[in-house]
């Protein structure tokens, strides 16, 4: 099954449009797992556990398993979400962006090593370091377009000679000219919502993974006005510390669930609205 079917069976099947990310910090982590021989791997398992039901996809931060030297827990978490929730969309966050040769084992490390559904890239040197990716026709390469940290207007809202900014560049390209297997999605921040609007009416059904609501700021009912395809889906709405870190107790994995199932129902209840023309 190709990315794009993947990902679309996971909306319809789960009802969401919820990306859990699994961003395991070792010091905000509940003692209990804390101290144990692979607590990245523990802490994951669980709220994986407590959250399939409620998410369409997760979202593996490939730097926070390097920086402590885990990513054999990475691995195991990788294998862990194919058993236990085949169905969901698993992407490896780790923004890969080189050239020739180096593109080509990024691409293998994503997809042979980690067997991931998708994974993250930059596009900044150019359409040639994406091919690597693109090439693995089922599946997903995640490219950036408009991210949601202030300083992204530094450069990808620059404009350039033909009158519309960097960020609408890449949309375009990814439209056209970068989308040959029709395998990409873009990183489109919710802090941005005109931005927003403006990529969906361009790429048309493109996926788009959208962070920044919650911790950031980004605006839910604004977000998927602004990004919602005709069909009422479109988008992978991530929250990593607002799902994870619930609760620093015991009940960590409990209050991880009822997260997920609160961000899933407040976006299927304006999901509605907007769907029905009932939206302010």
């Amino acid at each position: 099954m190709s990315f794009i079917d993947k990902l679309k069976n996971a909306w319809e099947t789960s009802g969401s449009m919820v990306c859990v990310g699994l961003d395991p910090q070792l010091d905000r982590l509940p003692a209990s797992v804390r101290n144990g021989k692979k607590p990245f791997l523990e802490f994951n398992k669980r709220i994986i556990d407590a959250t399939a039901e409620h998410a369409c996809s997760y979202k593996p931060q490939f730097a926070y398993y390097a920086a402590e030297n885990r990513l054999d827990e990475l691995l195991e978490t990788m294998a862990y979400l194919r058993a236990v929730a085949p169905d969901r969309v698993i992407i490896l966050d780790s923004k890969r962006g080189d050239i020739g040769s180096t593109a080509d084992q990024y691409a293998r490390e994503a997809f042979e090593v980690y067997g991931a559904d998708a994974v993250t890239v930059n596009p900044y040197m150019g359409g040639d370091t994406l091919v690597p990716f693109t090439k693995f026709a089922d599946k997903g390469v995640v490219v950036l377009c408009k991210t949601s940290n202030p300083g992204s207007a530094e450069l990808q809202d620059l404009l350039l000679e033909k009158g519309h900014p960097l960020y609408m560049e890449v949309a375009h390209k990814a439209a056209s000219s970068w989308n040959e297997n029709g395998n990409l999605a873009l990183v489109v921040g919710a802090t941005y919502p005109s931005e927003l609007a403006r990529i969906r009416e361009t790429i048309g059904d493109i996926p788009l993974l959208v962070p920044g609501i919650g911790a950031q700021g980004g605006d839910l009912e604004a977000t998927l006005k602004a990004g919602l395809t005709k069909a009422g889906w479109g988008l992978m709405i991530n929250s990593s510390r607002g799902i994870l870190y619930a609760s620093n107790g015991d009940d960590f994995a409990e209050a991880a669930g009822k997260a997920t199932c609160e961000l899933k129902e407040a976006c299927q209840t304006q999901r509605e609205l907007i769907l029905n023309g009932e939206s302010r």
